[in-house]
């Protein structure tokens, strides 16, 4: 699975103009399925991000976990992070799961944060969806397991 994190004072998502998820601060997840990724990976790559030290601490050094602050988290599937850039001008998308099996993995992602105690909020799987986000730091990371 891959996944770019963003720190954020505040996410939300929209679909058809309505906000379905908004977050204060945390993490927005942008999260997508790979081609032959397995369910341990999801809760692998959920206590992963669980643990990763990106929120300042008293001193103002990033030493701090999503659980240390009591963030939530914004996750939304985009299947674009799996873009294949190599050839051409045009990205080729044959690493992303097929959509069946990124929408039970997404899902499956979705619980596993939740069941971390990480209060989450979620877009809509395969949507068009216009997110927003104030970027804190900016820190942004991209993560692979």
């Amino acid at each position: 699975m891959r996944a770019l994190l963003q720190r954020v004072t505040e996410a939300s998502v929209k679909v058809d103009g309505e906000v379905i998820g908004e977050i204060g601060e945390g993490l927005l997840i942008l999260i997508c399925a790979m081609d032959g990724d397995e369910d341990a990976k999801s809760a692998q790559l959920a206590a992963k991000i669980s643990k990763l030290r990106i929120f300042k601490d008293e001193d103002g050094k990033m030493n701090r976990s999503i659980l240390d602050i009591g963030g939530s988290a914004l996750i939304v599937s985009q299947f674009t992070l799996a873009a294949d850039t190599s050839r051409g001008n045009r990205p080729g998308f044959s690493y992303a799961a097929h959509p069946d099996e990124g929408e039970r993995l997404y899902e499956l992602f979705k619980k596993d944060v939740a069941a971390l105690g990480i209060p989450t909020a979620c877009g809509k799987f395969g949507a068009d969806m216009k997110v927003s986000l104030v970027n804190d730091g900016p820190v942004t990371i991209w993560m692979d397991v």
